[in-house]
């Protein structure tokens, strides 16, 4: 089966995001966003792998985020890898608690756990305004940056590159982790779970296992947002958010890792398109593409460009 993007095309978008960081500080931001985005629909596609759906992972960012502000709030000197670090940790931990009873459920259920618990997450956000700041969120200081204290505009560049090193290093280990036999046992979850336990292998042990490397790559993109804006808000764990995530992960496909950044490119492209033509309209432009996307290329994204090549072989044949 042919790669869906080949390494000059990933290459060449990597040196086109740089290009545009270094060239226009206006457009820092929304690549740092769709970074984010990315990252946090590259977790909700582990469990797509398995046919599994969550309607409530945003809180893994609002979980990153917050261990973030606070590492940094409580450790003044703290720097701000290390504030990622621990947002990261925190939602690994938090994924792994959760993951020992979720994962005993399948479906519906499963989806709607994850969100009944996200918004009891967000609930607790909201009314602990000791703790959290309430709804106006937890601001902190901007740190510094592998033991260089930055002004604004250099802190975003060196954001833009740290997110962008961090994707292409989580997609090529998520990606290696699919081609992997645990992988693969973890599209079996989706396909017969019931073969799965009849030659000893324990489903539930695996969608654990994928539900805490899940949780971790949300908790990366929800740290990344928090440093990068030096705030984090309740917001950053609603449902709609974590719609969002799972809008993009279906955009762009889990047939390979790098479909959530494709789904995400699509996403923040709609969006921003909206904002400059069609004023309070993305939502409806982001419907129907949706639409479209399920009703011509099921697969999405990543999935219609490896069909592509196939139904051009018979031509080149020729």
């Amino acid at each position: 089966m042919r790669k869906p993007i080949s390494l000059a095309a990933l290459v060449l978008a990597v040196l086109l995001l740089l290009g545009a960081g270094w060239a226009l500080p206006s457009s820092r931001m929304p690549i740092i966003t769709f970074l984010c985005f990315g990252l946090a629909a590259l977790g909700l596609t582990v469990l797509m792998r398995a046919g599994q759906v969550s309607f409530g992972h945003a809180m893994y960012a609002a979980i990153g985020g917050y261990a973030t502000a606070f590492t940094v709030r409580a450790f003044p000197g703290a720097d701000g890898v290390l504030a990622i670090a621990a947002g990261v940790l925190a939602s690994l931990v938090c994924g792994a608690l959760i993951a020992a009873f979720v994962s005993r459920y399948r479906g519906i259920f499963f989806g709607m756990l994850n969100l009944g618990l996200s918004m009891v997450l967000f609930s607790l956000a909201g009314k602990l305004y000791a703790w959290t700041g309430g709804t106006d969120g937890l601001r902190f200081e901007r740190p510094t940056l592998l033991g260089m204290a930055l002004e604004r505009g250099q802190f975003e560049l060196a954001m833009l590159l740290l997110a962008l090193s961090l994707a292409v290093a989580v997609t090529w280990m998520v990606q290696r982790y699919f081609d992997s036999s645990s992988g693969q046992v973890l599209v079996a979850i989706r396909t017969n779970e019931t073969r799965l336990e009849y030659i000893g292998l324990s489903a539930r042990r695996v969608l654990a296992e994928g539900y805490v490397l899940s949780a971790g790559l949300v908790g990366l993109a929800g740290a990344l947002l928090a440093l990068v804006q030096s705030l984090v808000t309740p917001e950053s764990g609603y449902w709609i958010r974590s719609g969002e995530y799972v809008f993009i992960a279906i955009l762009g496909g889990s047939g390979h890792a790098v479909g959530a950044f494709l789904g995400a490119a699509v996403f923040e492209l709609i969006k921003l398109a909206a904002a400059a033509y069609f004023t309070n309209a993305w939502q409806i432009l982001l419907g129907a593409t949706l639409i479209v996307v399920i009703f011509f290329a099921p697969q999405g994204i990543v999935g219609w460009l490896r069909r592509a090549p196939r139904t051009q072989r018979p031509q080149e044949a020729r």
